[in-house]
């Protein structure tokens, strides 16, 4: 018993809630039929040490098939010495495929999946790929937008006007009055006052921050030495090293008359943990939403932002490049790895309507409201359970993710490479392929096997390499082509992030702000090139014009250049079936049969002089108005 609570309590490190991603166990109480009774004495200890346990399994076991959720943080055990520190919710690790079977540390003990699992277990229930499978009905993607940039097609934009749909001179203006409040604040009564800093300042300051991510050097100052070995003059030519670490150290993003006021809320639920870093974080998630709209395919994954500093809000994840700082749940655009919306990870909410971080946090992140209906999200092990996926399909989202095996009560058994076997439970398909390791996926669009293969290099018999072709289900392709956008936003972020040492840590999410800002402008640069058939720039030669615009150091931008402008009226009137005499369809608002759909919509709406519902429901405001007269 003690061992089992041991394997279900959390570590700590330095004060910090280190999260455990192995498959919990407890002890299975049934006995095989071939033990032998040694003596009658040690079946009877046996058997009470046995009924003991009894309590604590059921303990273990009380959940209802409705109240699964897949909150999978262990549960803890209070030592004498420590604090209670919120724990953090398991992660994955992906590898070659996309999941694979955790075997038990300890042999001959089965898991809890048949006590806690919402459904039968049963090896009965599985398949073969040659059983046919129904394949469920497709989802009609209809998204609130039109899917790409929220700009002006013909528009040609330099790099410093798609900055700016993400930093705009309102941003940047809050920013220069709250820095300027907080450093004269610090400098009050020393013998050194604060000199106020304009937007002009500010941008300049981040032009050098942008430009150290491109020209790295081992300390700030080297950048400012005029040695023969670091003979950089650019630097000193946009701002001195006195004002940049003046600027640096008196960096501030909310009004320190507001930090006073929730500092007094400390330890009360009413305690904003994200107080000086709210007005930054909200204008830079409306503004991810606001520039783009994702395709079909996209993703939910964490991303981490490297710190070690002494903060609540600092996580461990062991299985990440990245181990220590701050943990984000991302949403991207599996295409070209835009980041469309995120939040940070603040810790456990202890609330009665909170059903794990990993179900809360898909939740909030595909919200059927911004997005439309007919997505198809792809999700890793640690956020897939049945009653999410069913949750998202009444909202007409489809979900894809590997899954872990202790959620489907999987049972390993010995089969070919390439073999497939499936079951389904009402619309969720089960699907488990051996590759060098188990593979199991969850879907709630796909069917079970399509004829699709895959080639594997294997070593035969005689000892020589050949390739062959192994079956492979149609979920493992998809999710290997379209799980990567959270990791191809991080990618293009990690080859010159602007992040490094501060000793604030709310600073750390402005230098990762502005990389999200910088990568999602360039994402936008090269969407609109392909768009008008132009040659996009690469990232570096993106950030180097970007740094001289905001430097002031560049070529003025010309005046052909048509500044970006969000789009809300591209919605477009076309015939259904390009006649206007057939393909009818009933209208959207009135039910009458018209030949005429909304490009962007994808809507039936009736567009004639008496009934012109095109209009009302695209401005509804207008067409009130209208009546009203």
């Amino acid at each position: 018993m003690d061992k089992t609570l041991k394997d279900n309590t959390e570590e700590y490190v330095n004060g910090n809630t280190v999260e455990q991603d192995e498959n919990d166990e407890v002890i299975d109480l049934e006995e095989s039929s071939d033990e032998s009774a040694a003596s009658s004495v040690d079946s009877t200890e046996e058997q009470m040490f046995l009924d003991g346990l009894d309590p604590f399994l059921d303990r273990l076991s009380d959940t209802s098939d409705d109240d699964w959720y897949p909150e999978v943080t262990p549960q803890k055990k209070k030592r004498s010495g420590l604090s209670s520190v919120s724990p953090s919710p398991a992660k994955s690790c992906r590898s070659g495929s996309p999941a694979s079977v955790q075997s038990g540390k300890r042999k001959g003990r089965k898991s809890s999946a048949s006590r806690s699992l919402p459904f039968s277990s049963s090896e009965q229930k599985w398949k073969s790929a040659d059983e046919p499978d129904v394949e469920p009905t497709q989802p009609i993607f209809r998204p609130k937008n039109k899917p790409g940039p929220q700009l002006i097609s013909t528009a040609s934009c330099s790099p410093l006007q798609y900055f700016e749909l993400f930093f705009s001179k309102s941003v940047l203006q809050t920013v220069v009055e709250n820095t300027n409040a907080y450093g004269a604040m610090r400098r009050e009564g020393t013998k050194r006052q604060w000199e106020n800093i304009s937007i002009k300042d500010l941008k300049s300051f981040i032009a050098l921050v942008i430009y150290m991510g491109v020209l790295k050097c081992f300390k700030l100052t080297d950048y400012w030495k005029k040695s023969d070995l670091y003979s950089l003059p650019y630097p000193a030519r946009i701002m001195s090293g006195r004002k940049f670490s003046s600027i640096c150290v008196g960096l501030h993003f909310s009004d320190p008359k507001v930090d006073a006021e929730n500092d007094k809320k400390r330890g009360t639920p009413e305690y904003d943990r994200l107080c000086k870093i709210k007005p930054l974080y909200q204008d830079m998630r409306d503004a991810c939403r606001a520039s783009f709209h994702p395709s079909q395919n996209i993703s939910i994954d964490e991303r981490m932002v490297a710190s070690k500093a002494r903060n609540g809000l600092k996580q461990y994840m062991k299985n990440k490049p990245t181990k220590w700082g701050y943990k984000l749940f991302v949403l991207a655009d599996s295409r070209c790895g835009y980041t469309w919306d995120f939040f940070i990870y603040e810790g456990k909410i202890n609330s009665e309507e909170s059903k794990g971080i990993s179900y809360d946090s898909v939740m909030i992140l595909a919200n059927e409201k911004l997005l439309g209906s007919g997505y198809k999200l792809f999700v890793d092990n640690f956020y897939t359970s049945p009653k999410l996926f069913r949750d998202l399909l009444h909202k007409k989202i489809w979900a894809c993710g590997t899954v872990r095996a202790n959620r489907i009560g999987h049972l390993k058994t010995q089969a070919p490479r390439g073999n497939i076997r499936w079951f389904r439970e009402d619309d969720l398909l089960f699907v488990e392929w051996k590759d060098r390791r188990d593979v199991l996926m969850c879907s709630t669009f796909h069917k079970a096997f399509n004829g699709d293969s895959i080639k594997r290099n294997v070593k035969g018999a005689d000892g020589v390499w050949a390739i062959q072709d192994f079956p492979v289900p149609a979920a493992v392709l998809d999710y290997n082509k379209h799980m990567g956008g959270v990791d191809l936003s991080d990618a293009l972020i990690s080859f010159y992030t602007v992040l490094h040492k501060t000793r604030r840590w709310y600073r750390s999410f402005f230098y990762h702000f502005v990389d999200i800002a910088v990568v999602n402008a360039f994402i936008l640069h090269q969407q609109m090139a392909k768009m008008n058939n132009q040659k996009p720039l690469t990232q570096k030669a993106f950030r180097e014009a970007l740094v001289a615009e905001l430097g002031g150091t560049g070529p003025a931008s010309a005046p052909a250049q048509i500044r970006p402008t969000l789009s809300p009226y591209s919605h477009l009137p076309k015939y259904i079936s390009g006649d206007s005499s057939i393909g009818r369809r009933k209208c959207k608002m009135c039910s009458y049969k018209t030949p005429v759909m909304c490009v962007t919509c994808d809507v039936p709406l009736c567009f004639v002089p008496k009934r012109d519902c095109f209009t009302s429901w695209h401005y509804p405001d207008d067409s009130s108005e209208n009546e009203a007269e």
